[in-house]
This record gives structure tokens, C-alpha cells and sequence, in this order.
């Protein structure tokens, strides 16, 4: 399972386009993976003959997970091992049992004793807010469920598998909460010599946490409700927005935009522009490059969060948000800081033709260290975006009004009609704080506001 992006730590099996003992050749694809930020064909690394398919179809893996093993052609012999590995070389290894999750029916679960030993020597576990959730709800001790995921995190399907294993008795249940009381290292004594009764087990005694967990009510659908089960990219997507809620404090703030003189640039240059390019010059281009050279100026905007640090990036590559059929999808213009206006409005149209033909790849979808979102022109006021992880910050444009507004006139206040937007920034107060998030966003204000760009 090949790494599919910044954030993809898994990938479902969603269709093998081969089967064992078919002849593939190099670049030949194996199979369909469908992640949460974009669904694929995985090419063959090789030529050969495909000896047996590991994963199965539905199948969610980790990444670096086996998928098949394919027995390289005479034409092509396979790479011959160290002389200090003692593998016999025609019979390929075992995948380890992290690598390739096996299906529910025919996973066999480890004993717990290692598993309590391997979570006591090793840092804290994290875990995601549904992963909680559901343990919660289901009483499962997480440090015992043998986690497959990048790290050894646990997932969902972790936690769905160790519960079809308690229910077939092949690990132990997860201990109760009972508070027993320890037994001495050596006998006990009474003080009349006789033998000391067995340790009595107290029941225990309700937290508030456990007894007022909330519960929301459940809606049985009635007559002429739709039901629409969640597909699974919406799933990860809420998984994700979920994640990012609870792990970064989001803080916004607002800054009101005057754009009459980059909407009096734009109205000059959009009939020569569209006829040179081949598609209508709009305001995203503009905001892109006002966040471009904002993120210049304050790179610490420019960054990731990585475990208990933050990794200031030398490359601005920006995200666009964009609307798909299967829900939100953010793209990436790798390196803008070295494009013209001109060259982020081509990169903007070419990403937004691969979204209506449904061709992005993984490599679209990957290594944004900024997110820029434009919801569209109906309604929308502003709003606060959440943050893409691992980014500390996300700029959100809102509706583009014309209306009156207070300016200054040879040095005098006077009323008049301007087009006017408000730009709404999200940032991660663990990295970013509110003076260096006010700055930010009044830089790029300014920059649109000057309209000093170049078509």
C-alpha cells in the first residue's frame, strides 16, 4: 500500500484488476484504492506472475501494508538477498502481521499479556475522537487492541476487529472496573493465626464522567424521509473535520476588504484575458497571490504541525478548497511563490478541470502548507473554515457586495459606493498567536486592496 498523500495513513481495496497466476507487466495495474482524498490505480513495480493476492476486495489497509507478491518472469530475476539473510530466496516472506490486516473471519488476534507490556513501555497512545467514542461506548480497554496504523494508531476497523474477536472468545474482554485489593508478597498472618479470608472484590464507585456521558437521541426515519448512508469518503472527511476541531484551537478573526480597484483591474483586462487563455479571469486568482506574498512575509504562517513541534516550510504550496460530487477536495499548487498572477489562475483552471473529470491524482492532493477556500457568491457573508490538517491556518473569502461605505477624499470623510468583501482566517493558537494572525490578515487585506499585480 503505497503512501497516497501527506495525511493518508490507510486505503481500501476497492477492485483487483488481476488474479493469481495472470502474467502483469511493469506499470500494469494491479488494483483500485480508493482513500480519502483520492481514489486510484496502483501500478504493478514489476514484471512477473502474480503468486497470490494478500489483500481482499473492501479490505482497509495501512499504508506500507502487503497487497500481493508477484513471482518475477525468468526475464526479469527477482533481486537477491543479503548473505546474512537466511530466508530461503523461493519462498516469499510472510507479511508481518501490522503490515496486512487479515479479514475479519480469519484474523487471529494476539494474546493480551503482550500487548499490555508493549502499551506500558511505549509513549502515551492518541487517538481519534471516534475511536474514543466508540470504545467508550462498547467498554474496550484500547490498550489492548493491536493497532495497524501508521505508529501502531489504532483505527475504527482496529477496534470493529477486536470486538468480532472478543465475540468468538479469541482474546480475553477488557477488564472490568473493579477496584480488588492487592495481595501481599508473602502470606498473610492473622493476629489469631488463622487463614486470612480471600480479597474481596469492591464494586466500583461511579465517576461523574461515566455517569453523565451524553447521549444523543436516535431519529427513527418516518414515512418520505430519504436516508442517504454516509459513503466512505464522507466518512473520512467527517473524521478528519472531527480531528481538527478537537486537536487545534481554532481562532478566527475578520478583516473587511475594499476590492473596487482590483474589480476595476479585473473588468479591464477579462475580455483579453479570456481570449488569450481560453477561460474567465475571476477574484480567487488575486486572493491567491495576496496570500502568497502575505505568507512571505509572515512564513510562520507557512507551517505544520508534527507531533510537539512545528516545521516552518520553505516551499508555499497552496491549497485551493474546491466543490466535488463526493464532497470537499483541496488540491495543491506546488511552489507558488515562484508564479505570476497569471500563472496561479492557469494552475487554478488546470486543478479545476481535473475535478470535473474526476482525474486528480495523490500527488494533486498532496503537501499543501496553506488552504485558501472561496464557498461561492450566494449567501455567504463569511465564515470560518476549519484547518486542514496539519496546517495552522486556513483563509476563507465571503461574498462580494457593493454598498456604501465611510472614505476619505482630500482629506475629508465622504460616503460612497464600494465593492466590498470580508476575508474570514482560521488559525491553530498553538503555533500561531493572535498578534501574528491579525498581521497576517491585514497584510494580505492590503495587498488586494492596492491591486498592485501584474496580467
Amino acid at each position: 500500500m503505497p503512501q497516497m498523500g501527506e495525511s493518508v495513513v490507510e486505503g481500501t481495496v476497492t477492485r483487483w484488476l488481476v488474479k493469481g497466476g495472470d502474467f502483469v507487466r511493469e506499470d500494469q495495474p494491479l488494483c483500485e484504492i480508493s482513500t480519502d482524498k483520492v481514489d486510484t490505480e496502483i501500478p504493478s513495480p514489476g514484471a512477473g506472475v502474480i503468486a497470490r493476492l494478500v489483500a481482499a476486495e473492501g479490505q482497509t489497509l495501512p499504508v506500507g501494508a502487503l497487497l500481493a507478491v508477484i513471482e518475477t518472469s525468468a526475464e526479469t530475476p527477482a533481486p537477491t538477498k543479503p548473505a546474512s539473510a537466511a530466508a530461503p530466496p523461493a519462498k516469499p516472506p510472510a507479511p508481518a502481521p501490522v503490515a496486512a490486516r487479515a479479514p475479519a473471519e480469519a484474523q487471529t488476534v494476539a494474546p493480551s499479556a503482550p500487548l499490555r507490556v508493549a502499551a506500558t513501555g511505549a509513549p502515551p497512545r492518541r487517538y481519534s475522537p471516534v475511536v474514543l467514542r466508540m470504545a467508550e461506548d462498547r467498554g474496550v480497554d484500547l490498550n489492548l487492541v493491536p493497532g495497524t496504523g501508521i505508529g501502531g494508531r489504532v483505527s475504527k476497523r482496529d477496534v470493529e476487529h477486536y470486538l468480532e474477536a472478543l465475540e468468538r472468545g479469541q482474546v480475553p474482554g477488557p477488564p472490568r472496573a473493579e477496584a480488588v485489593r492487592p495481595a501481599a508478597a508473602g502470606p498473610m498472618v492473622q493476629p489469631n493465626g488463622g487463614t486470612p479470608p480471600p480479597p474481596r472484590t469492591v464494586p466500583p464507585t461511579p465517576t461523574l464522567a461515566a455517569a453523565a456521558v451524553f447521549r444523543p437521541p436516535v431519529y427513527q426515519p418516518r414515512d418520505g424521509d430519504i436516508v442517504e448512508p454516509f459513503t466512505r469518503r464522507r466518512k473520512l472527511i467527517a473524521e478528519h473535520m472531527v480531528y481538527s476541531k478537537t486537536h487545534s484551537p481554532h481562532v478566527g478573526t475578520v478583516a473587511e476588504v475594499d476590492l473596487t480597484k482590483v474589480m476595476a483591474l479585473r473588468e479591464a483586462h477579462k475580455d483579453a484575458f479570456r481570449n488569450r487563455e481560453g477561460f474567465a479571469l475571476t477574484l480567487l486568482p488575486f486572493a491567491a497571490m495576496a496570500t502568497v506574498r502575505a505568507l512571505k512575509e509572515f512564513p510562520r504562517m507557512n507551517a505544520s504541525v508534527a507531533g510537539d513541534s512545528v516545521i516552518i516550510r520553505k516551499d508555499i504550496n497552496l491549497g485551493i478548497a474546491m466543490d466535488a460530487e463526493e464532497g470537499l477536495l483541496v488540491p495543491v499548487i506546488k511552489s507558488t511563490e515562484g508564479l505570476s498572477i497569471v500563472g496561479l489562475a492557469r494552475e487554478i483552471e488546470r486543478l479545476h478541470r481535473k475535478v470535473l473529470e474526476k482525474s486528480l491524482t495523490a500527488d494533486d492532493l498532496s503537501g499543501g502548507s496553506f488552504t485558501l477556500s472561496n464557498p461561492g457568491r450566494e449567501g455567504n457573508l463569511y465564515g470560518f473554515a476549519i484547518i486542514n490538517q496539519p496546517q495552522v491556518g486556513i483563509l476563507r473569502m465571503g461574498e462580494v457586495k457593493k454598498r456604501p461605505v465611510v472614505i476619505e477624499v482630500g482629506g475629508s470623510d465622504a460616503l460612497a459606493v464600494r465593492t466590498m468583501m470580508y476575508l474570514a482566517l482560521s488559525y491553530d493558537h498553538r503555533v500561531i498567536d493572535g498578534v501574528l494572525g491579525n498581521r497576517f490578515l491585514f497584510r494580505a487585506s492590503r495587498i488586494i486592496e492596492e491591486a498592485d499585480f501584474e496580467l
